[in-house]
């Protein structure tokens, strides 16, 4: 998304503090040898894994030809996107033809396949979107593990508005998910409210209640550029989220928890 994203993200796979991260094939800023450095992490051992973040919102383009809807050239934002989708007004040729041309740019970059698919702002849960995404994924990379952004039973709160819509755009996504023989995480959590009074020190704990073996926590560790200012609203938070997990603090909390990094 941004070079400030970038870093922050490698050090903390560096420190072992974070172990997987998932890449925007249509971003800009996988040049200049930034993919190579995340790739490179791993060269003496195992440290994270590396997805493909599916990405069909504003302000990105579409990396194939034809794609619709788009409005200046570039994908509709995600509430546009949502009600497209839940409405059953999308298409799916279009949909399909620009998750493989996605998968087959990351193949080219890394020259394998990712080892987990995700989606930027969940897109990749919607109706007809998810239908699409599963159908690439099972037949382009089917050794890799789908995220779907259930919450576990016991971590849920009626209160948070953010998480609830997950739960529900991801009823049946595992079902549908183990049907074209692919894996998914057992339970989500991360979501918050990206607002000026949010403490992710202080929420941070409550993602790890209830949460399962083999459970995932979604982050958005960076440092503020206008890189990331031009293209992204979360900004900020994501500075506070990078000094949280580089802190002491973060490995007391897992610690306190009982909680290992995979």
């Amino acid at each position: 998304m941004a070079p400030g994203v970038n870093d922050a993200i490698r050090q903390l796979i560096a420190k072992r503090r974070i172990n997987a991260t998932s890449v925007m094939m249509p971003a800009a800023y996988l040049g200049t040898g930034e993919a190579q450095a995340l790739a490179a992490l791993n060269d003496d051992e195992p440290r994270a894994a590396i997805g493909l973040h599916v990405t069909m919102t504003a302000p990105f383009a579409p990396m194939s030809g034809g794609f619709a809807p788009l409005r200046d050239g570039a994908f509709l934002p995600i509430n546009e996107m949502m009600k497209l989708a839940v409405t059953r007004r999308l298409s799916e040729a279009p949909l399909v033809a620009e998750i493989t041309a996605q998968l087959r740019a990351f193949i080219d970059m890394f020259g394998r396949a990712p080892d987990f698919l995700d989606g930027h702002q969940h897109v990749h849960l919607l109706p007809q979107v998810r239908n699409a995404f599963l159908k690439v994924a099972s037949e382009m990379a089917p050794n890799a593990w789908v995220r779907q952004c259930g919450r576990a039973r016991a971590g849920r709160m009626v209160h948070d508005r953010k998480s609830l819509v997950l739960d529900v755009l991801s009823l049946g996504f595992k079902s549908q998910a183990a049907r074209h023989g692919l894996a998914t995480n057992p339970a989500f959590a991360g979501a918050y409210a990206f607002t000026s009074k949010a403490r992710f020190a202080k929420l941070f704990p409550r993602f790890l209640n209830g949460l399962p073996d083999g459970g995932l926590i979604m982050c958005h560790p960076g440092f503020v550029d206008a890189e990331l200012i031009a293209v992204d609203s979360l900004t900020a938070l994501r500075e506070h989220e990078f000094a949280f997990f580089n802190s002491d603090a973060y490995l007391g909390v897992l610690a306190e928890h009982n909680v290992a990094l995979a």
